[in-house]
């Protein structure tokens, strides 16, 4: 899928360049400190999503940031010279191709090589020539990417990850030639036993082609499977990318890509096609199903005048609908925008990885040589004293610490895009955890926003269904809300003749012969039909309940009552108990009367209620929560809630809602189901544990693996099986957020 780009401004702005070349988290965070560096630039860089999100200003160009990236001896791509057509979150199906090759070649070459260095049986005359021979092509083709980078940093004065690697398994080849050449190690019947390295002698007979080998097929394993994972972690965010329609038929029956469709244009839609942009229904009904976009298994009914969005499936008839909105406008380039906007973020735990893997690769270093003269200092032996130091080298890869958030961060937002969940930014993880309060905005949040028929109440002796039948024909011809509300419930096909509205009071009309009134007790009294008491308490009961109640009657009787509501949500209750059970207090906050805030509040469980408030004063309640301590969540749909949710410590907006709305917040519940909220609140948890837990074990391992390396009890080739293991823990742990529910 080609995502239209265009070339970034000169004079200022924010840009996110696709970096090429980096191999570890130091990698990142080296072309991080050089583009800060410059003059009015804030930049941040994930190595995990290869990218550098950059805010520059009027004096620096894009292609200043490039030269920058490129000084530091990685290459950077500007958004509009990007491969045309190429899907820029795919990144191609043979992206892995060189790296699976450089793998496979590494393996099928270590393995006879590990095979006999460990088992003294296959060690015939010779066979550390033949060592040798099948090493050599596994440190030089293999390692060669290690070899580039640490030579690319050397040159710009910097250390990184792959300085270690290439470090260590040259210092263990480089050992082993000397061994070969200049030692005893290449004396016909000499035998290698797989031991502690401590326990062997001078060295000049050791050779460590098995380190060497073992090592780089153990990272590139490491490697290979943490890209692998990379790209299955973006799954959802492709996904996204990909679910859009690639033609459409214009009304006029020409087919034409769908990035020449304009806002305004007219296009059909068959039955079973995807709606090729988001845009309003002009002809025809049908039943779409949106579950790709919102999760909702149930088709929505849509005819003329209804909002339908692009990527949705048509699954009945025939639909004729013009276009609002196109391209990167869409909700569906909004929803795949704001994904890759958070996994480009960075949390402040990150934040904090980073700052040491900086520091780590000198420190590394510097307690090798330390390993390395302390050895040699006690007599214990050349050969001792170097594996342990190469151990050093190779253990202390923090290529966990790089991967502990990315990844986490990319699974998690990606999952949330698939419930329904948009997670705007890393920061917003960190928010959820310290939530105590959660207000809730009634109209369109806990109720549905719309006016609903809640009850018939009839006179004596007459039929519910011809009362609807009747009011409800009547009611279609009117445009009033509380009018629709009874003509949806009613669904009459009836005639209406003589249709008049009476101002204030209701309207009037024949339907099927009868003279029919419908609207407030005032209306029917002027025509001499008064309510009988049963039907006066009804409406009255229904007033006191903060509904709306109209009468209806024909032929000179009044004949019954009908109650109209914003009905709650059938899920509100279920969702208020859920995010109860997250230890949240819910408070409801609404513009309505006292009465009904009251009515909605008891119907879902909420004790807490804030009523008849102005937009402006919805900043001010959250506030004045904040006051008193508490750490608030704000969940609304309108542009009134947008100044509460921007206010609020976390703003969770309904994807249902406005565009204001859904700007301002944190998080967007595309389903506009109140059950997601407490979902994107235990998702975000769950990520940030899921971080937290992968830093834990990235630190937990490096601080239990260097002292064992400098005390000569791991060998480099163990220390480099250690090292790729650390790293696919932490993705493969990250990877366990895909199965949330």
């Amino acid at each position: 899928m080609s995502m239209t780009t265009t070339r970034p401004p000169a004079g200022g702005g924010e840009i996110e360049l696709a970096i090429g070349g980096m191999t570890c988290a130091s990698c990142a965070n080296r072309i991080e400190r050089k583009l800060n560096k410059l003059d009015g630039v804030t930049a941040t860089v994930n190595y995990a999503t290869e990218k550098a999100k950059v805010s520059y200003g009027a004096s620096i160009s894009p292609e200043d940031l490039v030269a920058e990236v490129e000084k530091a001896g990685y290459t950077a791509e500007l958004p509009a010279v990007r491969e045309e057509g190429r899907d820029e979150a795919e990144g191609g199906p043979d992206e892995l191709a060189p790296l699976r090759q450089r793998l496979i070649t590494s393996i099928v070459l270590s393995v006879p090589v590990i095979a006999m260095a460990m088992i003294p049986a296959l060690q015939f005359d010779n066979w550390q020539w033949l060592s040798l021979a099948l090493a050599g092509p596994v440190v030089a083709y293999g390692g060669w990417p290690f070899h580039r980078a640490a030579w690319t940093n050397l040159r710009h004065g910097a250390a990184t990850m792959d300085t270690l690697v290439s470090l260590g398994t040259l210092a263990a080849f480089g050992w082993s030639l000397w061994a070969l050449f200049f030692g005893t190690a290449g004396t016909p019947g000499m035998k290698h036993g797989f031991e502690f390295t401590l326990a062997r002698g001078d060295g000049a007979g050791n050779i460590y082609f098995e380190a060497a080998a073992g090592v780089i097929a153990f990272i590139l394993a490491g490697r290979y499977f943490e890209a692998r994972s990379k790209r299955r972690a973006g799954a959802a965010l492709r996904a996204l990318l990909s679910m859009g329609a690639k033609e459409v038929t214009l009304a006029s029956g020409e087919l034409v890509p769908v990035e020449k469709l304009k806002a305004g244009d007219r296009f059909l839609v068959r039955p079973g096609e995807k709606i090729a942009t988001d845009g309003v229904v002009e002809e025809g009904s049908s039943a779409v199903d949106a579950s790709m976009l919102t999760g909702e298994s149930v088709p929505v009914e849509v005819r003329p005048g209804d909002a339908v969005v692009g990527a949705t499936v048509n699954a009945g008839g025939r639909l004729v609908v013009r276009a609002t909105r196109v391209g990167a406008d869409t909700q569906l380039a909004q929803m795949a925008r704001l994904v890759e906007e958070a996994q480009n973020g960075k949390a402040q735990v990150q934040r904090l990885a980073d700052r040491i893997s900086g520091i780590f690769v000198p420190i590394v270093i510097a307690l090798s040589l330390a390993t390395l003269g302390f050895w040699l200092g006690t007599g214990t032996g050349t050969a001792a004293a170097f594996t342990a130091a190469v151990a050093v080298l190779i253990i202390a890869c923090p290529c966990a610490l790089g991967l502990a958030t990315p990844t986490a961060l990319m699974v998690g937002t990606g999952r949330g895009a698939q419930l329904g969940i948009l997670i705007k930014g890393p920061e917003v993880l960190e928010s959820t955890r310290r939530i105590d309060t959660v207000v809730l905005d009634k109209t369109g949040t806990v109720t549905s926003g719309t006016m609903t028929l809640k009850d018939v109440y009839t006179a004596e002796g007459e039929d519910r269904e011809e009362v609807l039948r009747l009011a409800g024909a009547l009611e279609s011809a009117s445009e009033h809300p509380i009018a629709q509300a009874i003509a949806r419930a009613a669904g009459s096909t009836a005639a209406v003749e003589d249709f008049a509205n009476v101002e204030g009071l209701g309207v009037q009309g024949v339907v099927e012969g009868h003279a029919v009134l419908v609207g407030r007790p005032q209306l029917l009294a002027e025509w001499s039909q008064h309510l009988p008491a049963d039907l006066e308490r009804e409406l009255a009961e229904a007033q006191a309940r903060g509904e709306t109640a109209v009468a209806v009657g024909w032929d000179g009787r009044a004949r019954a009552v009908l109650t109209v509501a914003d009905a709650v949500k059938p899920t509100s209750a279920e969702a208020v108990a859920a995010l109860r059970k997250l230890g949240l207090r819910p408070v409801l906050l609404t513009g309505d009367n006292e009465t009904v805030a009251r009515r909605v509040a008891d119907a879902v469980g909420i004790e807490e209620v804030v009523a008849e408030v102005l937009p402006a004063d919805k900043v001010d309640v959250v506030k004045r929560l904040q006051a008193e301590g508490r750490t608030v969540a704000m969940v609304g749909d309108g542009v009134n809630d947008a100044a509460a949710l921007a206010q609020a410590d976390l703003g969770m907006a309904m994807g249902t809602g406005t565009d204001v709305a859904i700007e301002a917040s944190d998080l967007t519940l595309v389903r506009g189901d109140l059950r997601v909220a407490a979902d994107a609140i235990r998702l975000s948890r769950r990520t940030l544990g899921t971080i937290k837990g992968n830093l834990f074990w990235a630190f937990a391992y490096n601080v239990a693996a260097l002292p064992l390396a400098a005390l000569g009890l791991l060998t480099p080739m163990i220390a480099g099986a250690a090292m790729a293991f650390s790293s696919v823990f932490v993705v493969t742990n990250s990877l366990r957020l895909r199965r949330f529910r």
